[in-house]
């Protein structure tokens, strides 16, 4: 290990500078502890799946609340690694007021005002949750006459794992490779600008990567005991807003 870095790569003053935003995000949510953040950055180091972006026959880019995916899709778009991307995704009660026609639609409208051309950009309007988003992607390329063997996943950063893990069952034909902005968790809570939200979908998508596989609905992953013992922690403090219906807390 390099001598001046920590655990996850960051340097000393990093870290001291994250603790720091972190603590001022934090006095912005009632409720929010330092043990708080340290348990949610635990689940968000084991979400991010590390892929070394390449080129693939085609990019699916899941809609969400966050309109960095759109973005950096078309970065992504201009380094040349698709041809095509997929835009999927209908709404949710975190997006309807931010994307009143849908966001798949808004990201279209934001990855062509970035200089994506049109002729490069499918849109799939009406998925609901993240198997819709794959299966419902796949029926769209096929329609397109896209040949597909790769598909570059392109998702908010703490998405990765269980995007990744719904294709390889979904569409299990094809290699999945990962993509998301690089960001710490501290710079990415302060530019949504809702610390609870994010908390509540890091402990959502980890209760979904643990239980989806015993439904047909991802395949199974290895978690660790420090990542199942954060999500206990945090389902306890409050953050169950994202919950599977019919969980009980704890």
């Amino acid at each position: 290990m390099d001598s001046v870095t920590g655990r996850d790569g960051r340097r000393p003053g990093d870290v001291t500078q994250a603790a720091g935003r972190e603590r001022r995000l934090g006095t912005q949510a009632d409720g929010i502890s330092d043990a708080d953040w340290r348990d949610a950055r635990i689940i968000w180091n084991y979400q991010l799946m590390n892929h070394e972006p390449r080129r693939c026959s085609a990019a699916i880019a899941l809609g969400s609340n966050d309109l960095g995916v759109a973005a950096h899709a078309a970065r992504l778009y201009h380094e040349g690694l698709f041809p095509v991307v997929v835009f999927t995704g209908a709404n949710s009660p975190t997006t309807i007021a931010r994307f009143p026609r849908g966001e798949a639609i808004h990201y279209r409208e934001h990855a062509l005002e970035l200089g994506v051309p049109d002729q490069a950009i499918l849109v799939e309007p009406t998925a609901a949750n993240t198997g819709q988003n794959i299966s419902r992607s796949r029926a769209v390329l096929r329609q397109a006459g896209a040949r597909v063997d790769s598909v570059l996943l392109i998702s908010k950063p703490y998405m990765q794992r269980r995007a990744y893990v719904t294709c390889r069952q979904a569409w299990p034909e094809v290699t999945a490779v990962c993509a998301a902005e690089s960001v710490d968790i501290a710079d990415y809570v302060q530019r949504i600008g809702n610390t609870r939200l994010v908390f509540d979908m890091l402990v959502g998508d980890l209760q979904r990567i643990v239980e989806y596989p015993a439904k047909g609905f991802a395949i199974a992953q290895d978690v660790p005991d420090g990542a199942l013992a954060a999500y206990q922690r945090l389902v306890q403090a409050g953050f169950t807003g994202r919950l599977l219906p019919g969980s009980a807390p704890g």
